[in-house]
């Protein structure tokens, strides 16, 4: 039974019956405005204290929070303890820090990295590290591990008839001196100045000031490093062995600060150990708090270590969280960066785990380039002279090689050519430094001399450069490329993803798409165009025409200079196939009437099917333009093909535009399962079979039949994809046609790929095939995929 704001007022109504109040170990104070505006301390803290004749053991025990107002999801918050409290004594939890205060805490006995509200919340003493799952001040009452427990503020889980009020950021909640504890938090407890005791009696400004302790009584704050090493906290495998643990004075020199983001900061041990195996940099996260150390640091940390996966797929960062830190000295000299270079990456790229999770597998870092690069995670690296294979995003990354005979492509890039050959040189460089611009640059050019910084890792692309010096940008002078014109007997079809084109984008989009078709492909006779959206873009209410976003777009190719196109589609149903809600993306002909005529044949609709009727004057079909059998499953959420028949020098053409269902879903190829799975190609293998089967069908009604079938099939030409679509030899896939090198449309994480395709029939035997580069090697793009354009000598390819 879910308890809406009535049964919570029942709640309040009745006290909750705790077992009975405690005369040892209690809940003595609580702050949880540590580093918030107008604070003074620098920490949120509990406090224990005893009131019982001996000393009260916490071996096993743990403080926990949940906010004060719990949700479905909420969970409490656990930091483990150990040692005891005196009896009489107070015992210091230290939680998280903020960016604000002057005063630090007392040397804590124990650390954690919560952040508490500073004006609601539950606390909880529990004989346990298991957290509590209770969210009613009921059922916490009934939970026998619970030994004492504070709500405070508006807190729905608390002793007694209402929670202790008056927490601030300049305001703790606490007991009298003599620690009564009667189960009631609103005659227990009373706000006022914040006043932390630890194990040694020291408070804010008596001790060493650190307040990082670990409840080893060794006094966190000193200077003298703790037993734990970055090295042992990085350890021989992708997991820490010091997962979830504390550890104390880890030391360090500051390597890089990240002050934007996830914040935070790189340490490294210039004492290196033997084992090339295990790291010696690590990140320390300070979450919203702007780092307080600086470049070239020497640094002592504290905090619990913590394996963080940016995403459900990806591997995991090392970090230590929670953190304090002392600044020992600063200005020095930052340890030696590691080369990343064809000598020292290897060309090997990840262990396999049969599509299970590498995390626990053994690091063989002169194996596998992956291995090589977790092992450096959060060290200082350094590459030289590296080319650009993938272009500035708007993001100010780029993607660079440091193996510059990697699988060249012809204009500068590096190609992926197969799932099993993964180019291992790839890698991404950000920034750390705000206040200069990032480089804009194109693919082929270089980033001279040397760029180094600590090395992070990110969901989106994997191991990352973060850089700290960055390279000279050397303009290499990449020209976007102009394809030449059809002659009169040739016929020209084109395709282009103009990504995501509606009536409601400016203009200069228009212009530089139209630029696109008119200059760049010049002017075919067909353009087969993927994602245009209906009139009103992603507005959700139910438009599906995109009569105005065509009357722009071929306006803007006339103004380019290009002819006057006609255009035919479909209407989708609206949020049917795929895209951005309410978008409604589909294909669109585009045909110069003046060379090409369209054959109309009404009826075809969003979900009617298309056929093929066998005539004496060879095939036709019944709808056009139309779809290719719409209600499949294979086509649910996703575009339907829109098929066309057109007539260019007397000769019939059949042209079919597609736009397969995207990658989304598939795990990455630097991710923690390998190998990994591509779950999204299922779908594009039965889409693949409905056109290979509808193409099968225009061919026996006539074998002769000249079919053009192109778009963005969102699969490579090594896929299982493309054998789908090719069975039987019924269509040939153009990329193959030209030089490996040249065998790309897109840019991916600085892998040149091929996504977009155009396939013909058998009887297309007389042709010229272009990939026009003119967007995916640019920082500045129209669109992120290439258009590529096959001309037809129609003559030459007539039957007999």
């Amino acid at each position: 039974m879910s308890v809406g704001a009535a049964g919570a007022l029942a709640f309040t109504a009745l006290p909750a019956a705790f077992a009975a109040p405690s005369a040892t170990a209690v809940i003595a104070e609580v702050y949880g405005g540590g580093g918030n505006s107008g604070a003074t301390l620098v920490r949120d803290f509990i406090e224990l204290g005893n009131a019982g004749a001996g000393a009260y053991d916490l071996a096993g025990y743990s403080v926990q929070y949940l906010p004060g107002s719990p949700s479905a999801s909420s969970q409490w918050q656990v930091t483990a303890l150990s040692g005891s409290v005196a009896p009489g004594g107070r015992y210091l939890v230290a939680e998280a820090a903020g960016s604000g205060g002057t005063t630090a805490l007392p040397t804590a006995d124990a650390t954690g990295s919560v952040a508490m509200s500073a004006t609601s919340g539950t606390i909880a003493l529990v004989a346990g590290t298991t957290a509590l799952t209770c969210k009613t001040a009921a059922d916490c009452a009934a939970d026998t591990s619970v030994v004492d427990l504070v709500g405070y503020g508006s807190a729905v889980v608390r002793e007694g008839g209402g929670p202790v009020t008056g927490a601030s950021n300049t305001a703790s909640v606490a007991r009298a001196a003599s620690l009564a504890d009667t189960d009631d938090n609103a005659t227990d407890l009373a706000s006022g100045t914040p006043s932390p005791v630890n194990s040694a009696g020291q408070t804010s400004g008596s001790g060493d000031g650190d307040g990082d302790g670990d409840g080893d009584g060794d006094g966190g704050g000193s200077t003298e490093p703790g037993p734990v090493r970055v090295h042992d906290i990085q350890g021989t495998t992708r997991l820490s062995p010091f997962t979830g643990q504390t550890v104390t004075r880890v030391p360090g020199i500051v390597t890089g600060v990240r002050k934007s983001g996830s914040k935070g900061y790189w340490i490294q041990d210039p004492q290196a150990d033997s084992d090339p195996r295990t790291g010696e940099g690590v990140f320390v996260y300070t979450g919203s708090a702007e780092p307080a150390v600086a470049v070239g640091d020497s640094v002592l940390v504290s905090g619990k270590v913590t394996e963080y996966y940016p995403s459900s797929t990806s591997q995991s960062v090392t970090e230590i969280t929670g953190p304090t830190a002392t600044v020992l000295s600063s200005g020095n000299a930052l340890p030696a960066a590691v080369t990343l270079d064809a000598a020292t990456v290897p060309d090997a790229y990840v262990p396999t785990a049969g599509g299970g999770s590498i995390d626990a597998l053994p690091l063989e870092p002169d194996v596998y380039a992956l291995d090589f690069y977790e092992a450096l995670e959060g060290s200082r690296v350094q590459a030289s002279d590296t080319r650009v294979v993938g272009a500035t995003t708007e993001y100010d990354e780029v993607w660079v090689t440091v193996k510059p005979e990697e699988s060249p492509s012809a204009r500068g890039g590096t190609l992926y050519s197969a799932y099993d050959q993964p180019n291992t040189g790839r890698m991404k460089v950000m920034s750390l430094d705000t206040t200069t611009a990032f480089p804009v640059a194109n693919v082929g050019d270089e980033l001279s001399g040397t760029t180094s910084g600590p090395l992070d890792y990110a969901s989106f692309g994997g191991y990352n450069l973060q850089a700290t010096e960055l390279g000279t940008l050397v303009d290499n002078g990449l020209k976007p490329e102009v394809t030449r014109r059809q002659k009169g007997d040739e016929l020209a079809v084109a395709t282009y993803n103009v990504e995501n084109l509606d009536a409601l984008d400016g203009q200069e989009k228009f212009d530089r798409l139209a630029e696109g078709v008119a200059v760049s492909l010049s002017s075919p006779d067909i353009v087969a165009l993927e994602e245009i959206q209906d009139d009103n873009g992603a507005t959700n209410d139910g438009t599906v025409t995109s009569e105005a976003t065509l009357t722009r777009f071929t306006d803007a190719i006339r103004a380019a200079g290009g002819p006057r196109y006609s255009w035919r589609y479909l209407a989708p149903e609206n949020n049917q196939d795929g895209g951005e809600p309410g978008g409604n993306i589909r294909q669109v002909f585009l045909f110069n009437a003046k060379r090409v005529s369209f054959t109309d044949r009404a009826g075809g609709d969003a979900t009617t099917a298309t056929g093929v009727v066998k005539t004496r004057k060879g095939a036709r079909l019944t709808y056009s333009p139309g779809r290719i059998n719409p209600t499949s499953d294979a086509w649910g959420s996703s575009r339907k093909p829109l098929v066309g028949e057109f007539v260019f020098h007397g000769e019939q053409v059949f042209v079919i535009a597609n736009h397969f269902g995207s990658k989304g879903g598939d795990q990455p190829l630097h991710g923690r399962y390998q190998e990994p799975a591509r779950s999204s190609e299922a779908k594009r293998q039965e889409q693949a079979a409905e056109v290979n089967t509808f193409v099968k069908s225009l061919l026996k009604a006539d074998r002769d039949a000249k079919a053009v079938v192109l778009g963005d099939l969102n699969d490579f030409e090594f896929s299982q994809t493309m054998t789908a679509l090719t069975d039987g030899k019924v269509l040939n896939p153009l990329i193959d046609t030209l030089p490996a090198a040249q065998r790309y449309t897109y840019v991916y994480e600085g892998n040149s790929q091929t996504l977009d395709h155009i396939l013909t029939s058998p009887a297309v035997t007389h042709f010229a095939y272009d990939v026009v580069h003119i967007n995916a090697e640019f920082a500045d793009q129209a669109s992120d995929h290439d258009p590529q354009i096959v001309r037809i000598d129609i003559g030459r390819c007539r039957r007999g």
